[in-house]
Parts: C-alpha cells; sequence; structure tokens
C-alpha cells in the first residue's frame, strides 16, 4: 500500500512541476481518508514588498496528511496571482489540485483559506501600476515599509474550516469567473514553493498523526534578513539591466547620430552635385549663346551690306540703257548747244596807228 501511495506521490510531484493548464485537473493524488480541519493561525507580516501570500494547506505523504506552513512568497513574474491547493471529495475518494500562479485567481474548492482566500477570488491585494498594493484589512502589512495599501471591507465572510470540496465539507462550485481563470495560461508552484513544501514533508511535527490538526508551524515567518539578501539581489540585478538597456540605448542614440550625419553629408554632396551640375549648364548655355550674340552683333553689318549691295544693284540697273525696238534707229543725243555766242577776240590799235592781233 505505500509503495502505491508513494508512486501516487510521484506522480503529483511530477504534475506540480508541470505547467498547469486548468484550474480542476488532479494531480492523480486520490486518498480516502479525508484531510483535517484548517488550523487557526496568525498570519506573519509582509517580508518585502510585492510578495504574496500563500495560505497553507494540508498535504499527504507515507504517514498521512501533513500541514504546509502557509507562506508570503516571491511571485515568478508581475501580474500573477496564487491560486491555493485544494481537496476534492468525488466518488468515495479525495482528490488533490495542485496549486498555481496565473493573471486571475481561479477555482480552489470555496475553501476559506483566510487573508483573502475567502472561498473565491482574492481580496487580500491587486496588481497596479506593475506594483502589488496590499489590502490591509485583511493583509498584515508593515505600513511604515511598504506604502502600497487600501483597505477594503467589501468582501464575504465565511467561517467554514472545512479543507475539502463536497460531501462532509464545501459545496461550492465554479462559477463564471473561475471557469474563464480556468482557460488562463497557468505556471506551476515556483522551486521556493516546492522546497517549503519538502520541508514540511520532513517535519514529524507537521503531520495530523503527531499533531492532531494543530500543526506545530502553521504560518512561516520569513527569514527577513534572507528576503531581504534576495531583494537586494533582485534590486542590484534590475539596475544592471537597467544600466545594460541604457547603454544599449546610448549605443543606439549613437548609431542614429551617425546615421544623421551621414544622410546630412549625403545630402550636401548631392546638393553640390546639384549645383555643379546647374554651373555646368549654364556654363553650356554661355557658350552656345555666344556665337548667337555675335552673331546678333554682325546681323545689323550684314544687312546694311546687304541693302548697300542691293542698293547698288539697282543704280547699275537704272543706268542700263533701255531696250530699244527691231528696226528703231538709235537715238544719239545731241551735245548740248551753249545758247551764248562765242566770244569774239578784241582788236586793240597798236601804238603808232597799227593794228595787232
Amino acid at each position: 500500500m505505500k509503495k502505491i501511495i508513494k508512486s501516487i506521490i510521484l506522480l503529483a510531484g511530477l504534475a506540480v512541476a508541470a505547467p498547469q493548464v486548468h484550474a480542476q485537473v488532479s494531480v492523480g493524488l486520490s486518498v480516502r481518508i479525508g484531510p483535517p480541519a484548517l488550523p487557526v493561525y496568525e498570519q506573519p507580516v509582509c517580508p518585502a514588498d510585492g510578495y504574496i501570500w500563500t495560505p497553507g494547506y494540508w498535504a499527504y505523504g507515507d504517514d498521512g496528511y501533513y500541514w504546509v506552513p502557509g507562506a508570503w512568497v516571491a511571485p515568478p513574474s508581475v501580474g500573477v496571482l496564487w491560486t491555493p491547493a485544494w481537496w476534492g471529495y468525488d466518488g468515495g475518494i479525495y482528490a488533490f489540485h495542485a496549486g498555481y500562479w496565473g493573471p486571475h485567481v481561479g477555482f480552489y474548492g470555496g475553501i476559506n483559506y483566510g487573508f483573502g482566500y475567502g472561498g473565491s477570488g482574492y481580496y487580500g491585494g491587486r496588481w497596479s501600476g506593475g506594483h502589488f498594493a496590499y489590502n490591509t484589512a485583511v493583509s498584515h502589512v508593515n505600513r511604515t515599509v511598504i506604502h502600497n495599501t487600501y483597505v477594503n471591507n467589501t468582501f464575504v465572510r465565511n467561517n467554514s474550516r472545512a479543507s475539502f470540496n463536497g460531501r462532509g465539507g464545501v459545496t461550492a462550485r465554479p462559477s463564471r469567473n473561475d471557469q474563464m481563470a480556468a482557460r488562463d495560461r497557468h505556471i506551476p508552484a515556483t522551486s521556493n514553493q516546492l522546497a517549503h513544501q519538502r520541508t514540511a514533508s520532513t517535519n514529524r511535527s507537521q503531520f495530523a498523526s503527531v499533531n492532531h490538526g494543530r500543526p506545530a508551524v502553521a504560518a512561516e515567518r520569513a527569514n527577513t534578513r534572507a528576503v531581504n539578501r534576495n531583494t537586494s539581489a533582485q534590486r542590484a540585478t534590475a539596475r544592471a539591466t537597467n544600466h545594460a538597456a541604457n547603454a544599449q540605448h546610448s549605443v543606439a542614440r549613437a548609431t542614429n547620430h551617425e546615421a544623421i550625419a551621414t544622410n546630412h553629408a549625403a545630402t550636401a554632396q548631392r546638393a553640390a552635385t546639384r549645383q555643379a551640375s546647374t554651373q555646368r549648364s549654364y556654363a553650356h548655355a554661355n557658350v552656345n549663346r555666344a556665337p548667337s550674340a555675335q552673331h546678333a552683333a554682325a546681323r545689323p553689318a550684314m544687312q546694311q551690306h546687304s541693302a548697300q549691295r542691293l542698293s547698288m544693284q539697282q543704280h547699275q540697273v537704272n543706268r542700263a540703257p533701255t531696250a530699244r525696238p527691231m528696226g528703231q534707229p538709235q537715238q544719239h543725243s545731241q551735245p548740248q548747244q551753249h545758247s551764248q555766242p562765242r566770244p569774239q577776240p578784241q582788236h586793240q590799235a597798236a601804238p603808232g596807228g597799227g593794228h595787232r592781233r
């Protein structure tokens, strides 16, 4: 019988380590004896900002049920919440359902684990802007250290201490929200949670057969120094990641500046090329325009010369003899006769009465 139980526990451990797809998938562990009632205990103070409370529960081992103390746990990622493990009675056996992380709290049997887990959902805190805010109405936090807090008393109070769902225990059924949460992507318990469970399984005082339902350690008080060291390491890692990201941004900015400078140089080169091309076009146009200007300057002289030649040709045409008809005698122009008489020589008498011509 013990070998069978060990095999079942091994299967349960493998199932817990594997990703959970639905909230209501049994891990394979089932027994015929129901778990004891939930013990009454005080919640320890939250050790660091961002930790989420995971309530205690009854697990099963070689020597029967043992209590896994409640503990504050660092979630595996921002924005996820814890759905507690629970037992369900059906068909004469008690089946164990492992807890998981997810964006919403799913069905956990309607069991009142307290401290925000009243049987449906979780009202002990909520994510806001990447930070977890605590409802101090049900969560024990030191508000001088943790400042992300609020107060909300509007929740259903359930005083039942039943530790399983089914006949003789809680008779709750999954709501529509629980069914929607069952379809979320689920993350199994963290390595710290599994180590916490293994530690409880080796402590004889945690078994119900020894403590009769009153475990010696009902809630684990976190090692504040270890939590602070872990938190400091996480912050240092976050700072290093931020520095690396800033360095990458600086390199990207430098690359962008180089690209901008290259673009400016290319633009200036293109502008210079365009200017040189424009100047060459202007020079070519001026070269072509120079003969045209010379021709234009020479054209008036040529026109004047042509006019002179035309005038000379016309003059020659005017001077040419007029063609006469055949057989008509040519008339010669007579020299113009002068109407004035020719002067006659005058004779003067020579001295002595003689004449001299």
